[in-house]
């Protein structure tokens, strides 16, 4: 267990395994919903993934959703991957800002949790159907990122075609 636990990066703690953690904990004390784990092996596993399932929704959900109302706003990944090579902790910086947005929909999917408790409590279908319901959203969450993925791969394999290719202007355009 030690072993597995060191292979972790502070990304992996801080963006999946601790909100993971802390999801679980406050579920089980606001709501009737536990999935606190006795055994620490298998909860590692229950917690990573649920931080995991935290992040997406972050990331497919709350960084949109601020995006479109103008509460954010990115550079292009383009400056992004380039203003990276010459400030090492632009990384880190972005690495807290994904743990930012991680515990803002942590704290989202906790009103929605007790939403749907309360919604249980008076109407026994939504009840019955929660869990078809969230194999579905889970699906249809993971096929989300999977192409978010693929974009972000396929942008990062861009910028370095682009700051390859000295003929290319956005190769020496730098944040600044």
């Amino acid at each position: 267990m030690k072993e597995l636990l060191e292979k972790l990066s502070s990304y992996n703690l801080f963006n999946y395994l601790l909100p993971g953690v802390l999801f679980s904990v406050l579920a089980s004390n606001f709501t009737k919903y536990s999935i606190i784990q006795s055994d620490i092996v298998t909860g590692v596993f229950v917690y990573y993934f649920t931080g995991l399932v935290i992040s997406r929704i972050g990331s497919l959900v709350i960084e949109p959703l601020l995006k479109k109302v103008s509460f954010v706003r990115f550079a292009p990944y383009v400056d992004f991957v380039e203003a990276s090579k010459m400030d090492e902790k632009l990384e880190t910086l972005s690495e807290a800002n994904n743990a930012y947005r991680t515990f803002s929909a942590l704290f989202l999917l906790l009103m929605l949790l007790k939403l749907f408790e309360i919604a249980s409590n008076k109407f026994s279908i939504v009840d019955r159907f929660g869990p078809i319901g969230l194999i579905c959203f889970l699906f249809i969450m993971f096929i989300f990122s999977y192409r978010k993925q693929i974009k972000y791969i396929a942008d990062r394999v861009n910028a370095w075609k682009n700051n390859a290719n000295p003929k290319n202007d956005r190769a020496t355009t730098h944040i600044g």
